[in-house]
């Protein structure tokens, strides 16, 4: 067994240099001499030399010269190419024997070794897992020598990024000649760790310490905080392009950074850093010329950033020039070209911005492309986009379509291209989609604090097409069924949707359920609810933002089993009763993401009618109304402005509304910081929650990213339930709660984890305690 290391001697190097070079000039000699010069010689045999542990067959299944063809020197060359780029081979050589009528071929091969095994220096901070996990060099796979330097870097870095110093890397080579197999061993010297005890800013005049100490990464160590303050050198180079960054944003174009260390005692370090800051320039004057279809004044408009205080940036002149562009793209002229140019005037500390505009002509959408969609129908695309052939190109609608597109839920990804046609003005749109999962055949369970323990099994399809068969996907409509059951619910439910009835914006679905419930955990008191029941909706989108639609429903509601001691008003109900209910609702939504939204939006309002001339037991009207806005902050962060408020009202037959329609308040869904249901009038008697006619509710939730599919909440939650609805808003009424919570992007669907603490207490209350909340919930 022969050791190597990747320490090679200079006389190693020359020396291998001397049979290479060599050997280049051989095949260059046989590649020069041209296929005319060989001409009708023929393959008489093939052999191959140094293959080790790649068979002869495999071998000549790779390349295009045969026995018995005519020889052809752009083959061979090929072939050369064809068994390099297999990666089995460290170096491929062609030589050729004339023989009687013909030529003998022969390919001298260097075997790259097998990896037989991996082993690597025992560590203090990383285990051998996580290093082997990181590396590209695998067991069983041949030798490159390119991805073995590469893993010596990965191994560096990783060690770097814990904290360590003068890390260094190298890798033993034990080959076996016989086998062919190789053994390595990385021997890692991990280096040490240096606590950075102080961080001194020099030179920064114009911006406080504190200012620049947020824009760098490098801390020092805290207790309280969980920081370890551990140098990382390429941590602190970064900080110094961050510092100069920041400056530059700031009007600063000619500031210098450096950084100095001091090494201490006990490991410890000092960073000085040495900020050189130079004149801050502002922006003197924007010149545009070469511009006709649109106005200076309009383009100076869409130049937002670097007019806006002022200060010339860069970066903000980028952002600029791309809102510019846009406007041209908007308006069809995707081939404007807007160049930009800078002077700098020392003295004045004034740049002047000169914009040279090349407008170009309009183009116009010749075809329609979809690519990538393996399952769902063209129709199914081009629906919803806003542009088609013979439309003059559009910025803002492509934006749009791309909205309508992902708000399907149908795919992972969605981007748009264009490509050239024969004719200059006219372009080919294509449409690239990448399929996602949408069907799913699910079960498990789980628990909340509204449900208690919950077993679930459900099979869905959001991409349904019942004419596709046996696939049954693409169409566009959508299909569930799922059965839940529990300790305090069991309930069963059937949903189908066509959102486009014969490819016109009209949808059309059924729903049919069953619900059984315990009501004990959320009110107080035991009853059993049970509602059956079904109903059909159909509606229409009017404009890009707003639809509209009418449902009808028919249920079948039962409440029994009480106990003792009950409100006079849930006694009232016992027995089973039919509500018929004819509903109406309008919605406007400008949201960017339905599932996940960032901006945007969202208006519903609803009337429902029950009994009259529907028949049925119980005669009221029902009105509610929500509002929620979204508004995008730094760090990917959103804010959710949030209002809900409804009335019910009996009218006819019914003297008052149902306990089973009212509103009820309080819990992870409503008001959080409250127990379930336990917001809002009370059973004078029993102090049972007995729900009102009027209720309004307003939340206010930020949340911000953690970790990918993780995000942290804080929120506000107000509102009330009141017994009339000429008590609605009965001012000093309203009830609040504020915490924080958790936001988890799960496979089995989202989950919400919440904190909830109440801000308002009333006399016979318990002592305020906070409260926690574990749901599911359906945006994420």
């Amino acid at each position: 067994m022969t050791k190597y290391k990747t320490c090679v001697p200079v006389m190693s190097v020359l020396i291998a240099l001397t049979f290479i070079v060599p050997t280049s000039f051989v095949f260059a000699q046989n590649s020069s001499i041209s296929d005319e010069a060989v001409k009708n010689r023929i393959v008489k045999s093939i052999e191959i030399v140094g293959n080790k542990t790649i068979s002869m067959s495999t071998i000549l299944a790779k390349i295009k010269t045969r026995v018995g063809q005519e020889y052809l020197q752009t083959v061979i060359s090929d072939d050369l190419k064809r068994l390099y780029n297999t990666g089995y081979f460290s170096d491929v050589r062609v030589d050729r024997q004339e023989v009687d009528g013909g030529y003998k071929v022969i390919i001298y091969l260097d075997e790259k070794p097998i990896v037989e095994e991996i082993t690597f220096s025992k560590t203090r901070y990383i285990k051998s897992k996580v290093i082997s996990k990181k590396i590209k060099t695998k067991v069983g796979k041949f030798l490159d020598k390119k991805s073995l330097r590469d893993d010596e870097q990965t191994i560096r870095d990783l060690f770097t990024q814990k904290g360590l110093n003068e890390v260094e890397v190298s890798v033993e080579q034990f080959l076996d000649e016989v086998t062919n197999k190789v053994s390595l061993h990385f021997v890692i010297r991990e280096g040490h760790k240096i606590r950075v005890q102080n961080i001194n800013i020099y030179g920064n005049d114009t911006f406080p310490d504190k200012k620049i100490a947020k824009v760098i990464k490098t801390r020092t160590r805290s207790v309280w905080l969980f920081r370890s303050g551990y140098l990382n050198e390429d941590t602190l180079k970064e900080d110094v392009e961050r510092i100069k960054s920041f400056y530059e944003q700031e009007g600063f174009i000619d500031v210098r950074v450096e950084y100095s260390m001091d090494y201490m005692q006990k490991g410890n370090i000092q960073i000085d850093f040495q900020v050189y800051e130079g004149r801050r320039y502002s922006v003197g004057g924007v010149t545009i010329v070469g511009n006709e279809v649109i106005s200076d004044k309009e383009i100076q408009k869409a130049m937002v950033e670097i007019v806006k205080n002022g200060v010339f940036s860069r970066e903000k002149l980028s952002v600029d020039l791309a809102n510019v562009r846009t406007l041209y793209f908007d308006r069809g002229y995707i081939f404007a070209n807007v160049l930009e140019t800078t002077s700098l005037d020392p003295e004045s500390g004034q740049v002047e911005v000169k914009l040279d505009i090349e407008e170009g002509g309009v183009a116009y959408v010749e075809k329609v492309k979809i690519e990538g969609n393996t399952r769902t129908r063209d129709i199914v695309i081009r629906r919803e986009l806003k542009m088609l052939p013979g439309d003059r190109f559009d910025g803002s609608k492509l934006k749009r379509s791309k909205e309508r597109l992902t708000n399907l839920g149908y795919f992972e990804d969605v981007t748009f291209d264009i490509e050239d046609t024969d004719v200059f003005d006219r372009k080919d749109l294509v449409v690239q989609v990448k399929e996602a999962k949408t069907g799913t055949f699910s079960f498990g369970g789980g628990f909340s604090t509204v449900d208690k323990i919950v077993g679930f099994i459900e099979i869905e399809q959001r991409n349904f097409d019942f004419t596709n068969w046996p696939t049954f996907t693409g169409g566009g409509q959508h299909l569930s069924l799922r059965a839940e059951t529990g300790s305090t619910r069991n309930n069963y439910k059937l949903s189908f949707t066509e959102p486009w009835i014969f490819d016109h914006p009209i949808s059309g679905g059924f729903d049919a359920y069953r619900l059984e419930r315990d009501r004990e955990e959320d009110t107080g008191y035991a009853y059993d609810e049970e509602r059956t029941g079904g109903g059909i909706r159909f509606g229409k989108q009017f404009t890009e933002y707003v639809s509209a639609g009418v449902n009808y429903g028919i249920e079948e509601v039962t409440i029994e089993n009480f106990e003792d001691n009950v409100s006079a008003a849930l006694l009232a109900e016992e027995g089973t009763n039919v509500v018929s209910v004819l509903g109406f609702n309008i919605s406007r939504d400008t949201r960017d993401n339905v599932y996940s939204p960032t901006k945007g939006l969202y208006l519903f309002s609803k009337v429902d009618v029950a009994g009259g001339a529907l028949g049925g037991d119980k005669d009221f009207i029902r009105s509610e109304s929500s509002a929620s806005y979204y508004v995008p902050l730094k760090f990917k962060s959103v804010i959710e402005f949030k209002l809900r408020a409804g009335v019910v009202d009996a009218y006819g037959d019914s003297y008052e509304v149902p306990i089973f329609e009212r509103f009820f308040v309080g819990g992870a869904r409503t008001i959080r910081g409250y127990e379930e249901r336990q917001v809002g009038p009370l059973d004078p008697n029993t102090n049972d929650p007995v729900g009102g006619e009027s209720m309004f509710v307003g939340n206010i939730e930020y949340t911000i990213p953690l970790i990918e599919y993780v995000k942290l909440a804080a929120f506000f939650d107000t509102g009330n339930v009141w017994v009339d609805v000429n008590d609605f808003g009965m001012k000093g009424s309203l009830k609040s709660g504020t915490g924080v919570g958790l936001r988890v992007k799960t496979p089995i669907g989202p989950i919400n984890l919440d904190y909830g603490y109440p801000l308002n207490d009333e006399p016979g209350e318990d002592k305020r305690s906070g409260k926690f909340y574990f749901s599911v919930s359906r945006g994420f």
